[in-house]
């Protein structure tokens, strides 16, 4: 058995770039910041970032675009990929990213077109969007019902 699973949360470097492939399929790349603080032999505190790339596909990446914002807190879950490349000198690159295929947002999004009920106590509210199975066009459609606020 095998296991390929990465699971993050941390804030969201800067604007997300949703594009849109040939084939028609909508892709959001963005990268989060981790960090680890800790307290050196000397009793200083330290921190350290960490930078993680993540990609997210179909329906998925069309409702990331529309809330994930820099700044933004979010939890992802995906599996590890490393792409390779020549770039047009011939040198190989490789890239390692996460393919998501659940996020939930941390915190409201800011100044989107959804409503949400202002008594509700922000500490306690998480939208969850998770990456649909391969299905047809006509269940990619959104449905107002299916919108989880």
């Amino acid at each position: 058995m095998d296991l390929n699973r990465a699971c993050l949360i941390g804030n969201v470097t800067k604007d997300p770039e949703l594009k849109t492939t040939p084939s028609g399929q909508s892709v959001i790349s963005f990268s989060i910041a981790t960090n680890f603080i800790w307290k050196d032999q000397a009793g200083n505190k330290q921190e350290k970032a960490e930078f993680h790339n993540i990609v997210a596909w179909r329906k998925l990446a069309e409702t990331m675009g529309q809330y994930l914002k820099k700044g933004g807190k979010v939890y992802v879950e995906g599996r590890l990929q490393t792409r390779t490349w020549e770039d047009k000198d011939g040198k190989k690159n490789y890239r390692t990213e996460i393919v998501a295929d659940n996020i939930i947002l941390l915190n409201r999004p800011q100044g989107g077109t959804s409503t949400f009920n202002p008594s509700e106590p922000s500490s306690s509210h998480t939208e969850e969007y998770s990456q649909p199975e391969t299905k047809t066009a006509k269940e990619e459609e959104i449905n107002i019902e299916d919108i989880p606020f």
